[in-house]
């Protein structure tokens, strides 16, 4: 059993025991229940339920398992020719942690 499910703007495909990196979710502490309810679509061994825009009653429990995780350096380089002009910029997206404990449908 799956789920689409939209966590912080993003879609995710969950599934129990499933580790996921999401876009940080702010007062969030480890070993901390969090729970989604914008489920838009499960998949139950075939039988598919499509949500409009949701599906009702269903969502997603998951446990925080570190609440800041820095992504990887994306580096920003700006130039413009033959006027000296160069700029360097240095960014890492802050993600969480979270594992999937169940899909509820």
């Amino acid at each position: 059993m799956y789920a689409i499910v939209e966590i912080n703007g993003q879609q995710f495909k969950a599934e129990a025991g499933k580790k996921l990196f999401v876009n940080h979710i702010s007062g969030a502490a480890e070993g901390q229940s969090v729970e989604f309810g914008k489920v838009l679509l499960i998949d139950a061994e075939g039988a598919v339920k499509v949500g409009a825009p949701t599906v009702e009653g269903a969502k997603v429990v998951c446990e925080v398992v570190a609440p800041l995780v820095k992504g990887d350096k994306v580096l920003v380089f700006h130039k413009k020719r033959r006027k000296g002009y160069r700029k360097l910029n240095g960014y890492r997206h802050q993600f969480t942690q979270v594992v999937i404990k169940e899909v509820i449908a």
